[in-house]
């Protein structure tokens, strides 16, 4: 009615083109698809209704964004600088000591001579705090505790002109008190925090990825390939993986990717159960069969017509999947037998608070740590649960 209005009135011929021809506009845009399909948007709606996941996955996505920008918080290098009319980025790049004057390899931007340079020949944005994850402490004491629960005069007592010293100020202090090697806890934690973030994700992906296909194999074609492959899992399970691990990790030198790699060995056989299950389930279905009598090919129908029905389950699994990564990774630092010695570990605080009772803000810290990460993940992952509830999802229609 809206065209036939704007059209001309002249001649009910003309009025009869000018409908057509919008007519025939209005079919040749293109048609803007949705973001969700009708599908998924009930399944965000579900995710949704559960407020306490819904609240848990925005403060776990804030928490991840803080620590994975933590070199623009804490660190212990300007974020930029300018020098003699160059400018610097000395948060992603290493500069020469040679460059400010002196005669190290690389430049301690901390040194009171080098920030007297900057400071003379040009200027310095610095993050909120002046410490890195492995930055000793030049005027902090080992085993210090947070800034707040010392007097001023306390905490400026190493600074060469006590509390009148300028750099005695809230971007030098340590806000949650420092380790037994004088190393600031915030930033450790806030490193650690990425560390163990970015290792159990990268774990779950590929231990997913591997679970989910050794279980449709399984599920698809059963008979022997199911039964061999169902024996070789239970042999490899029945491994305990705790020993295993901390024997090759004494013969392999620590790393981040070797200790992923020696993992990976063992945590990919938790999802293929719940795979297996639902192929077996699903591949008899008419559609299935009907696929098969037309020729279609078995990656095609396991990849289109079996795979998602299985993701489905995979997915409300995945959560408790980061959980138990988390979990193992700060274990094996606590042992000793986790990542480098001298990384960002919370596993490794953990230790470093049963080695000092005295310093009960070190066992404090890394407690809410963990236990607040793990308690988001499992919030999270019973909403997802919410989510994809076939019983929840469909009864809206």
């Amino acid at each position: 009615m809206k065209n036939a209005k704007a059209c001309p009135a002249a001649t009910s011929e003309a009025a009869s083109l000018c409908r057509r021809f919008s007519l025939f506009c209005r079919r040749c845009r293109p048609v803007r698809r949705p973001l969700l399909s009708p599908l998924n948007q009930r399944r965000w709606q579900n995710f949704k209704a559960n407020r306490r996941g819904f609240y848990a996955l925005w403060l776990f996505l804030g928490l991840c964004l803080c620590s994975f920008c933590a070199e623009l918080i804490t660190n212990d290098r300007p974020i930029i600088a300018s020098y003699k009319g160059e400018l610097l980025f000395p948060v992603f790049f290493d500069y020469a000591d040679e460059k400010f004057g002196g005669q190290l390899a690389a430049a301690d931007f901390r040194d009171p001579y080098i920030a007297g340079e900057i400071a003379a020949h040009g200027w310095a944005i610095w993050p909120l705090f002046h410490y890195s994850y492995n930055t000793p402490g030049d005027n902090s004491r080992a085993l210090s505790p947070p800034f707040w629960l010392q007097t001023k005069a306390e905490r400026c007592a190493l600074y060469p002109q006590g509390a009148a010293d300028r750099q005695c100020r809230l971007a030098n202090w340590n806000l949650l008190g420092t380790d037994d090697q004088t190393r600031d806890i915030f930033a450790r934690v806030l490193y650690g925090f990425r560390v163990s973030i970015a290792f159990t994700f990268i774990l779950t992906f590929f231990s997913a990825a591997l679970g989910i296909a050794a279980g449709a194999v399984q599920g698809y074609f059963g008979g022997w390939v199911d039964l061999a492959l169902q024996r070789f899992i239970e042999i490899w399970s029945s491994v305990p993986s705790l020993y295993l691990l901390i024997t090759l990790s004494a013969i392999f030198a620590q790393s981040f990717w070797v200790l992923l790699v020696i993992m990976l060995l063992f945590n990919w056989v938790l999802l293929v159960g719940v795979v297996r299950a639902e192929f077996l389930r699903v591949r008899n279905f008419e559609y299935v069969t009907a696929a098969r009598a037309l020729g279609v090919s078995n990656f095609t129908i396991m990849r289109r017509h079996l795979l998602p029905n299985a993701c489905v389950a995979a997915i409300t699994y995945l959560p408790f999947l980061l959980t138990a990564g988390i979990s193992a990774l700060t274990s094996l630092d606590f042992l000793g037998f986790g990542l480098p010695p001298g990384s960002a570990s919370l596993g490794e605080l953990m230790r470093q608070a049963t080695n000092n009772l005295n310093a009960p803000w070190i066992g404090i810290t890394g407690f809410v740590a963990i236990a607040g990460m793990l308690s988001l993940l499992a919030f999270i992952g019973e909403a997802a649960r919410d989510a994809f509830d076939p019983r929840k999802v469909f009864q809206q229609e």
